[in-house]
């Protein structure tokens, strides 16, 4: 059973940084795409950053493009997101996302493995 298990969420104030990290529990993941999502209360779980299996491509939601840098260490099996400029319309449950079974990859019904969620809270 592969398992994706997130970390580094907390509450932080307006204008503040967090990072997040998400490990999994097999090395086949580094050589393939992960992906961040985020659902906010009330919302659908919506797309916030994919990095390819070598760390060199990267695609951001546009709700977050210049703020957020999502980056990976394969040797750890460790994906990352650098949350900056952070806004309380940011505040979500944020869930890494693993194995990409189909197109396009911003639409959460094709990624096949997911972690249970690291909550963020940004405070105005």
């Amino acid at each position: 059973q592969v398992q994706l298990v997130e970390s580094g969420g907390g509450l932080v104030q307006a204008g503040g940084s967090l990072s997040l990290s998400c490990a999994a529990s097999e090395r086949t993941f580094s050589r393939r795409a992960m992906g961040w999502f985020r659902q906010a209360p009330g919302k659908e779980r919506e797309f916030v950053a994919i990095i390819g299996g070598n760390g060199i491509k990267t695609y951001y939601a546009d709700t977050v493009k210049g703020r957020f840098i999502v980056s990976r260490d394969n040797a750890k099996n460790t994906m990352y997101l650098r949350m900056n400029g952070l806004n309380p319309e940011d505040t979500a449950v944020y869930y890494c996302a693993a194995d990409l079974t189909g197109t396009p990859t911003n639409l959460s019904k094709n990624w096949r493995y997911w972690g249970q969620g690291t909550q963020v809270t940004v405070s105005s």
